[in-house]
């Protein structure tokens, strides 16, 4: 199921399915199940720390489907994951995340990406801000923001990553 497309990038669903195959390092079971080519990124630790933190959430919450990981595709190539931490929290916020398989970076990709997440957002009648947090010596993450209406309004702490930046915008 495709939802969310913009003129550079359509994302799909990354299933359960999916999700455990990756976990287990089965590529050829993720790219049969998904219908697609997946990138080296896919299997890495990073990922597979973040694999395995959706599809706890998943199972804890079938209602948050939809709302996590994607594939991220340009044309018919996967260019990447992205989607959002969870549905909207009581405050009408989400907060994005995105990465860009590295083959495909520094092409424009992230900042489609980018756009297809807000896009996506703003047609969620119950979303009314989107959070990006980001280290603040992640000069790529904080350039691609630049020019959709981010604000800082100030910064965390967070187990995975560390210090992080915090970012909203209005979701329309």
């Amino acid at each position: 199921m495709a939802i969310g497309t913009s003129s550079a990038v359509r994302f799909v669903e990354m299933t359960g399915t999916a999700l455990g195959a990756l976990l287990a390092g089965d590529r050829p079971a993720a790219e049969a199940e998904l219908g697609f080519a997946l990138g080296d990124e896919f299997l890495s630790d990073r990922a597979k720390w973040l694999w395995q933190y959706r599809l706890d959430q998943l199972t804890a919450d079938p209602s948050t489907f939809g709302w996590l990981v994607k594939l991220a595709v340009a044309g018919d190539v996967v260019v990447g994951y992205a989607g959002f931490h969870g549905p909207p929290d009581a405050d009408g916020m989400v907060e994005i995340g995105y990465t860009v398989d590295p083959p495909y970076r520094r092409q424009g990709h992230a900042r489609a990406i980018l756009t297809a997440l807000l896009e996506h957002a703003a047609a969620e009648p119950s979303v009314r801000t989107v959070r990006a947090t980001i280290s603040p010596t992640n000069q790529a993450s904080l350039a691609t923001i630049a020019g959709f209406g981010f604000v800082e309004n100030g910064e965390q702490w967070d187990e995975e990553d560390g210090l992080e930046l915090i970012f909203e915008r209005p979701s329309r």
